[in-house]
């Protein structure tokens, strides 16, 4: 059986509303700090910090410490391993529908 240890730690840390929100913030930036990613979160500072260190864990986020600022950026290989995860469930049941799709014409 393949390791999907990477694949299921990204969608853990994925499968939070906050955490996405935080994603997608991120999507659209090179790089926030981490008070510009708490802004409007609806979380206190210490609960954004954790739901930051969950993506971090996961290898989701890469944080970089510059002087006294934190510097959170999207660990875009990470998303690449998620998207490429999905794309081959989805191949594989293209197959399966092609698959079947040629058993039932086949059988007219």
């Amino acid at each position: 059986m393949p390791n999907h240890m990477n694949e299921a730690a990204i969608y853990k840390a994925l499968g939070d509303p906050i955490r996405l929100e935080i994603v997608k913030r991120l999507s659209t930036e090179s790089t926030c700090t981490i008070g510009e990613l708490s802004t409007n979160l609806d979380v206190s500072r210490q609960g954004a910090r954790k739901h930051l260190q969950v993506l971090v864990s996961a290898n989701v986020l890469i944080l970089e410490q510059i002087g006294r600022q934190t510097d959170v950026s999207l660990n875009k290989h990470s998303l690449k391993i998620a998207r490429d995860f999905i794309a081959q469930l989805e191949r594989q049941w293209d197959n399966r529908l092609e698959t079947l799709k040629h058993y039932v014409e086949g059988s007219k």
